[in-house]
């Protein structure tokens, strides 16, 4: 999901998209937040990783 966001932040960026800006801006905020989450040993959706 980071690896998505920041693909689309490039891209959004390059084009001058705003749209694919702010959605690569919040799949990175999400990815990163399911990953401390993860990291940290709490379940999330059910799981112990998120990966």
């Amino acid at each position: 999901m980071i690896i998505l966001g920041v693909i689309l932040l490039v891209i959004g960026f390059l084009a001058d998209i705003s749209i694919l800006w702010t959605i690569g801006l919040v799949l990175v905020v999400i990815g990163a937040i399911l990953w401390i989450l993860g990291t940290a040993g709490h379940a999330v959706a059910g799981r112990r990783h998120y990966w």
